[in-house]
């Protein structure tokens, strides 16, 4: 076995991994045709035609395109009727924006544990979780791997409440062979810098409920309505649109984004096939529903007791020196400093005590177990993937065999 980079040898990989964003001429060229020819703002017809042709490609009859994918969430929220104090029951291993967004509502945000094999949230905890107050149900697809959306649809027919997907992480996955975003009530798509459509930022509501899409269209712009006059304001909207230079940039992703996603799917699977092999690592799970991920971030997890103790610091440390950045991601959101509230200025939230909560399967998965790559890494090429399996030998053989060598780290 070769010496550890962090322990004064040779690294695995000395030279980056694909580049993201990555700007094409094809990019460019739509940027500057925007530029000169079409309306930069309101009106762009660079605008409808992203909005057509998204809603297109995820097998949707509407879309909306926003700022954000977090004002997408507020403005979905809104338009399936979320009030003050309402409910949404929300995984707790996610990105902030899937809570903050039903707090900008003024609803609570009520965690349900997540399902250890797919880290999505986990449907069989979901009805326990239903109150009178339940206004919407919204899972996430983390890192593009469908929620158990069979399910969650299910429970949501059978109380009769929303269904909101977040899909900020899964463009062009898909779940019974269609994609994901309208399965449900609609869903919420984000095009900030390292999603696998990228404008530096902005995001997307889709749906199949003509009644939903113009709700949002309202929301999203300043109260308007599609049958209404300019200066006519029928909610409390805000300006969350998303401009023609932005639209511009996703119009050509919409195109190669299917060449993307079949690079990261072989790349995935390559990388798959070696990690299973390895005593103490755990590749992600998929529900059967699942027929075809996004693979925004690969997932795996690291299990301390295969590696004599050593902690998944002490892994994540000697990787990174091989050249192969892993890291641990998301912690629960409910122990973000945002919870700690105060309920002078959060009223609704003063008989929830998010302090005290406890989460068994997100703590120990955020705390101990789980291993991040970024979706870029599975953009290269087999002697890339095969350098990031080369890492993971390398590393995790040392921890097994040779454990005296960590001691000190």
């Amino acid at each position: 076995m070769s010496k550890l980079a962090i322990h004064g040898g040779n690294p695995v990989r000395s030279r980056s991994f694909s580049v993201w964003p990555r700007p094409t001429s094809e990019l460019k060229d739509a940027i500057i045709s925007t530029l000169e020819n079409e309306g930069w703002g309101v009106g762009s017809t660079a605008i409808t035609r992203f909005e057509e042709k998204f809603a297109e490609f995820h097998d949707a009859k509407y879309c909306i395109s926003t700022s954000s994918g977090t004002t997408g969430l507020w403005v979905a929220l809104k338009a399936a009727g979320v009030k003050a104090g309402d409910e949404v029951i929300v995984p707790p291993y996610t990105f902030i924006a899937t809570a903050s967004a039903v707090l900008m509502a003024n609803a609570v945000p009520v965690f349900v544990d997540i399902d250890e094999n797919t880290l999505n949230i986990d449907p069989a905890l979901i009805e326990k979780a239903i109150t009178e107050k339940t206004r919407a149900i919204m899972p996430v697809h983390i890192s593009g791997n469908p929620a158990d959306m069979d399910r969650i649809l299910a429970i949501g027919s059978k109380y009769g409440v929303s269904i909101i997907e977040d899909a900020c992480q899964a463009h062009g996955a898909e779940w019974n062979n269609t994609k994901v975003g309208a399965l449900g009530l609609g869903g919420v798509f984000s095009f900030q810098t390292s999603k696998n459509m990228t404008a530096g930022e902005g995001g997307a509501i889709i749906s199949n409920d003509e009644a939903f899409y113009e709700t949002c269209f309202s929301y999203h712009n300043c109260g308007r309505t599609k049958s209404g006059e300019f200066y006519e304001h029928q909610f409390l909207g805000g300006n969350f649109r998303l401009s023609a230079m932005a639209t511009s940039m996703l119009m050509p992703q919409i195109e190669s984004i299917q060449d993307d996603m079949d690079r990261r799917d072989k790349n995935r699977k390559q990388l798959d096939e070696a990690l299973s092999q390895i005593d103490g690592i755990t590749i992600n799970g998929a529900y059967d529903g699942a027929t075809r991920q996004a693979n925004h971030i690969y997932l795996a997890r690291y299990d301390e007791s295969r590696f004599n103790g050593i902690p998944r610091e002490i892994f994540f440390k000697a990787m990174q020196a091989e050249g192969v950045f892993t890291y641990m991601g998301y912690t629960p959101i409910y122990r973000e400093k945002l919870f700690v509230t105060d309920t002078d200025e959060y009223p609704w939230l003063k008989d929830y005590d998010f302090v005290s909560m406890k989460m068994p399967v997100t703590e120990r998965i955020a705390d101990k177990e789980s291993i991040w790559l970024k979706q870029n890494h599975l953009l290269g090429s087999a002697e890339d993937i095969q350098d990031i399996i080369d890492a993971f030998t390398k590393v995790t053989q040392a921890l097994h065999k040779h454990p005296e060598l960590f001691k000190d780290e």
